[in-house]
């Protein structure tokens, strides 16, 4: 989305749970013209050294671009680094207050030592923990229940620190709700090393015949058919989120926004599951097993304020989610190292 709207980009990953072959990927679907716009830096977000070879990076291919529009700065960050799943969370705290919080803490020091004062940051829905009610504002009590959400919490309660100790800085935190689906090329998706910690990869990695069935949890929530009720996203949504938060900060003044990233409707994990075995074809066994502790039965964005602030809301539906995540899994039954 960012190559296709004309910026120049510089990537960096440490490759601990994805693959430089996403990222050719990604130049490829762009095409040539704009693959020359994107470079890619193996380094790691705790790392000064590493981050300030992202940033020189950027000034490199300002100088060598006879078409240099800006002034070798980079302009703005997005911020998606960091480790993302509950369970694994509360195996190994200290993986992640280290790779989160102390990762953020040394992004913000060299983006402050580079003159750089924009930043959009992967917030999440875990935030919130158990919710008193649904859908849920922006303005609801930040109250997480496990090491990832506290340690999502932290980074923005650190963004607001910072926001107020020094001026001019313009940071969007976006609280993403449940980002599922895949490019509609097939081409680009979703390959976590290792068993997914997730639901979406595990259905796709089950209707594939990688995995012999997927574990629900809970059949005894206060919801329709028994299992959880969740929010999820097309990751496309999820990527044209990211453009409109950074439009947005780059055109106004500084600023502190926060903005829930989520469609406002609900699905359940078995609604999920069927709709994954229509779009696939393929039957997804599962097996109902017990609740998981800090799971809620229910957790559903409001989305309004992110389309009257942004202007953006999802336009992609559940189907469409199935589908496109089973046109990359069938494509790439084995991620990227089919």
């Amino acid at each position: 989305m960012l190559l296709q709207a004309g910026y120049r980009l510089i990537v960096l990953d440490n490759f601990s749970n994805s693959s430089p072959e996403s990222l050719r990927r990604v130049q490829e679907l762009a095409g040539d013209e704009a693959a020359r716009r994107l470079v890619v830096v193996d380094g790691d977000i705790r790392s000064a050294d590493d981050l300030n070879r992202a940033f020189q990076a950027a000034v490199e291919v300002e100088s060598t671009g006879a078409e240099a529009q800006t002034t070798g700065q980079v302009q703005a960050v997005i911020h998606c680094a960091g480790l993302k799943a509950v369970g694994e969370s509360i195996a190994n705290p200290l993986a992640y207050w280290d790779g989160n919080v102390a990762g953020s803490v040394q992004l913000l020091a060299a983006m402050r030592a580079h003159g750089c004062r924009t930043i959009v940051f992967s917030s999440s829905a875990t935030v919130y923990g158990i919710p008193e009610h649904v859908p849920i504002p922006e303005t609801a009590p930040v109250k997480p229940i496990n090491p990832y959400g506290q340690t999502k919490a932290a980074v923005e309660q650190l963004l607001a620190d910072l926001a107020a100790s020094e001026p001019g800085w313009r940071i969007a935190r976006l609280r993403y709700f449940n980002p599922v689906g895949a490019h509609p090329s097939g081409r680009i998706g979703e390959d976590p090393h290792g068993i997914p910690n997730n639901l979406f990869p595990f259905v796709s990695q089950v209707a594939v015949g990688r995995r012999e069935r997927l574990q629900v949890y809970g059949g005894d929530w206060p919801t329709p058919d028994g299992s959880g009720v969740r929010d999820y996203i097309h990751v496309m949504d999820l990527a044209e989120g990211h453009l409109a938060a950074l439009e947005t900060l780059l055109k106004e003044g500084p600023q502190l926004l926060t903005a829930n990233l989520g469609s406002g409707q609900g699905h359940s994990v078995l609604e999920v599951i069927a709709a994954f075995a229509q779009a696939s074809g393929r039957p997804v066994p599962y097996q109902l097993v017990n609740r998981r502790a800090g799971d809620a039965a229910c957790s559903l964005a409001d989305p309004t304020f992110a389309a009257s602030r942004l202007g953006w809301s999802t336009q992609r539906s559940l189907d469409e989610m199935c589908r496109d995540g089973w046109a990359w899994q069938q494509a790439n039954p084995n991620g990227y190292g089919s």
